[in-house]
């Protein structure tokens, strides 16, 4: 047991947490597409049964757009990116705010859900860049 605990350790490098290919910013965009999807659902129906669990809906999925822009921002993405890139933090900040409470979370407005989309698209044309390298 004690040669296990004081046994020499090896540093190694690596890119991500877990071998790359594991990290895709289209997470983030599926579930953006979800909230446009239930923002135009919303829009055409009265019934306020379906309007709420809608809406709780939406919430969940905004949480998970932040949820994958996260894990892009502090697993995947390295200080050589955001040197390359110095726009990419004030990107990901301006994402997160846009699927968050006073964004999509909070709104009915597909302005809003066009707006994050098109946000995560910036992300990923940066993420895919990134993996030319």
């Amino acid at each position: 047991m004690f040669a296990r605990i004081f046994a020499q350790t090896l540093e190694v490098q690596a890119h991500c947490d877990l071998p790359c290919g594991v990290y895709d910013p289209a997470q983030a965009r599926i579930e953006a597409e979800s909230i446009k999807g239930i923002i135009a659902k919303v829009d055409e129906n009265d019934d306020p049964d379906f309007r709420t669990r809608a809406i709780l809906i939406k919430e969940q999925r905004a949480e998970l757009v932040k949820h994958h822009l996260w894990v892009l921002w502090t697993d995947y993405f390295k200080p050589p990116h955001f040197e390359k890139y110095p726009q990419l933090h004030q990107l990901v900040n301006e994402a997160t705010k846009l699927a968050g409470a006073t964004g999509a979370k909070g709104s009915l407005d597909a302005k809003v859900a066009d707006d994050l989309l098109a946000k995560i698209d910036e992300i990923a044309e940066i993420f895919w860049e990134t993996k030319k390298s």
